[in-house]
């Protein structure tokens, strides 16, 4: 019951049917329901085609959205097989998704989402004397860290959400991290994987491709072959080069390193079940040298002259990034580069930081070494929330993705920042940069409307604009999340049309049919189309809270939930958020899964029961309004105020759960019995089992619990 909500945003791209490749007539929906059916009897792990499945995977942490058919969860390698044989016989599409942290679209829904974070989600092997661990590709970044840990090695790569994203999607956005200085990217720690195209063929990706299918392999080595010139010669030199497909890398010179070749893919080419990465000697010891500039574009000029001092980072962030609070514990200065150094110990460490701080002073407006562990995880904090807090201008306005992760050879990002600054001016738009400074990458949210059909022109207008900047300075559009929806359709502009043809060839011979991730990389969407907020209505209400700090917009309280997915981390720490997914590890039960219920609600196309809706109701149960979502996520969501905006309309003129009585209204039941003094009678009554076991049903108690004893002294 979309009308519910009031008129919806209309904007521009496709209509939910062309997102979703859904037919909405009755032989449409027959087919849905036969792929469903064929998947619940081939594949052994979960099939979910319910509305509230597919809700969940719309999004990941990008301003796009697809809609899906359904959700599988396979258990195996031959679950994935299984799944892919009956999509590829429905002519239906898959996307493998990991965390669903990306930023540039490339893990939305469309056709069947393979969900790889429920079951294939382990490190398998850990060999210390080799440095190489084996994992599935839903396994937490994280969790490969501590395996690593236990033998005095680490995963290099760790990009800020390394607590919740998966192994599965670094490898298919090619993702990096704060370490990436010292470690590399993904490509550069990943040395076997195990993959299956649509058709079902058997893949195993290393130097040399002798364990490719012939048939591939002889395809591809022509293609290589006969563009060796342009393959030599078409990609810029940087550190920070994601876009596109890397060709290059089954140069022969470059040892045909099928591994490399295949990272950074999107999930366009192959289905990943195993990886075999590379682990690095953790430093014994850390220290972290905070220094301070008067600007960004100084810190930006300053970084690419400390790599010669063997850091393990280069991290930059302008003081608008930063809280007041924040603020009282860096030194003195506009922008900061949080530089990381290692040793055998902490003096060494220590040493190394001051040694960087001291080269840097003339520059600086103040510095400092942090070497207390608990210190440097509170500055890192800072840093890791910025794609969070970048979301919300320090006026309260709305920013996002969509230009996130821009490189350029470190030795040009000051002039780089310098242009880029003047482009957002042009163009009117407001944005904090932030990001791997010591890399040339930048992070930043800008305060595109997305909303309107001026606001995505502009939107339109800009990336090219900027596209065309990065590539004057010998930059890549993506130089760590991919390019997904976001930038696949401006590569030309990066690399050439030749180049990019070759790109679309690459792709023909991994995947014929077009059923893997369409619309990703080659023959890519428009970067205008399937925008995540087309549809939304425009200040639904009446609403029972006034939401001041979202103009008194219930849509825009919803949208501050970007994705970053905080609320998926059930690793022991200082953050409250969320109890009940740490409890249960399902995406329905997270903020960020509720969140995504909330906005499919009020888009009504796939959530189709506006207030009235079971799908949302079931996912906020568990919700405990324990307000930890409103201190720990880092855009603010409130999840027990959206809770009981919606509860207050889903229940209007109906009669509530029992449980909504007994406990909602327990201070008036203990007001009563004090001024009765009738706890003891209620006391003995609740001991009695026949009289306790209707109180709790009356009361809507699980038959389990048992009923607490009053007070029987007032207090």
């Amino acid at each position: 019951m979309r009308h519910q909500f009031g008129q919806g945003q209309s904007g521009q791209g496709r209509s939910g049917q062309e997102r979703s490749g859904q037919e909405r007539s009755p032989a449409g929906t027959a087919r849905v329901t036969e792929l469903a059916a064929a998947l619940r009897a081939t594949v052994r792990g979960e099939v979910d085609f319910d509305a509230a499945g597919r809700a969940l995977v719309t999004m990941d942490a990008s301003n796009y959205r697809r809609v899906p058919v359904g959700v599988v969860a396979p258990r195996d390698a031959d679950d994935v097989a299984a799944a892919l044989a009956v999509c590829r016989a429905h002519g239906t599409p898959v996307v493998p998704r990991g965390g669903g942290t990306s930023i540039a679209g490339q893990a939305t829904g469309t056709g069947v989402v393979l969900d790889f974070t429920r079951h294939m989600n382990r490190v398998l092997a850990v060999d210390p004397e080799a440095r190489t661990a084996v994992v599935q590709p839903g396994v937490v970044c994280d969790t490969l860290r501590d395996a690593a840990a236990e033998h005095g090695l680490t995963f290099g790569p760790d990009p800020s959400t390394h607590s919740r994203c998966t192994i599965g999607g670094m490898i298919g956005n090619n993702a990096c991290g704060s370490h990436s200085v010292a470690w590399g990217t993904t490509a550069d720690n990943t040395l076997e994987l195990d993959v299956l195209t649509y058709r079902g063929d058997r893949a195993r990706l290393a130097r040399g491709g002798h364990e490719v299918p012939a048939p591939l392999r002889s395809a591809v080595e022509t293609l290589v072959a006969d563009r060796l010139a342009l393959l030599r010669t078409g990609y810029p030199e940087l550190p920070r080069r994601i876009s596109g497909y890397a060709l290059d890398e089954l140069l022969p010179e470059k040892g045909r390193d099928w591994a490399r070749a295949f990272t950074g893919s999107e999930g366009t080419l192959g289905v990943l079940t195993e990886a075999t990465m590379r682990l690095v000697p953790a430093p014994a010891a850390r220290a972290l040298a905070v220094l301070g500039y008067p600007d960004e574009s100084a810190a930006a000029e300053a970084a690419a002259g400390l790599l010669a001092y063997g850091p393990l980072t280069v991290e930059g962030m302008a003081a608008d990034l930063v809280g007041e609070a924040a603020l009282g514990v860096l030194p003195a200065g506009g922008a900061w580069l949080f530089v990381e150094t290692g040793g055998a110990d902490p003096a060494e460490a220590r040493a190394a930081a001051e040694t960087i701080g001291r080269a840097a002073a003339a520059d600086l407006t103040g510095w400092k070494v942090v070497a207390d562990p608990a210190g440097q995880r509170a500055l890192w904090r800072v840093r890791e929330d910025a794609s969070g807090t970048a979301t919300r201008l320090p006026d309260g306005g709305e920013a996002w993705p969509g230009w996130e992760d821009c490189a350029v050879p470190p030795a040009r990002l000051g002039g780089y920042l310098r242009e880029f600054r003047g482009l957002l001016r042009d163009h009117g738009l407001r944005g904090a940069p932030y990001g791997h400074f010591g890399d040339g990458c930048i992070h930043i949210r800008i305060d595109f409307d997305l909303l309107t059909p001026p606001g995505i022109a502009r939107f339109r207008e800009f990336s090219v604009e900027l596209a065309d900047l990065v590539a004057a300075h010998g930059g890549s559009l993506s130089g760590e999340h991919g390019d997904g929806l976001a930038r696949a359709e401006l590569l030309p502009r990066m690399y050439g049309d030749e180049l990019v043809g070759v790109f679309e060839e690459f792709k023909d011979l991994w995947d014929p049919d077009g059923g893997l991730n369409p619309g990703v990389l080659a023959r890519p969407a428009p970067l205008d189309a399937n925008l995540r907020f087309t549809g939304l209505p425009v200040k639904p209400g009446p609403l029972a809270f006034s939401y001041p700090h979202d103009d008194g917009d219930f849509s825009a309280a919803v949208r501050r939930c970007v994705g970053v997915a905080r609320c998926r981390v059930t690793t022991p720490g200082s953050d409250v958020m969320c109890p009940s997914f740490r409890a249960t590890h399902d995406e329905t039960h997270s903020t960020r899964g509720r969140a995504r219920l909330l906005h499919e609600m009020l888009i009504g196309e796939v959530v189709t029961d506006g207030w009235r809706s079971p799908e949302v109701r079931d996912a906020l149960d568990l919700c405990l309004s324990c307000k930890g979502c409103r201190s720990d996520c880092p855009v603010g969501v409130d999840m027990a105020t959206y809770k009981a905006e919606f509860l207050h309309h889903h229940y209007a003129g109906r009669r509530r759960p029992a449980a909504h009585y007994a406990m909602g209204r327990l201070p008036r039941w203990l007001a009563l019995a004090s001024a009765l003094r009738l706890a003891p009678v209620a006391n003995t009554l609740a001991g009695l089992g026949p009289l306790a076991a209707l109180a709790k049903h009356l009361g809507g108690i699980a038959p389990e619990r048992d009923i607490p004893p009053l007070a029987t002294a007032p207090f």
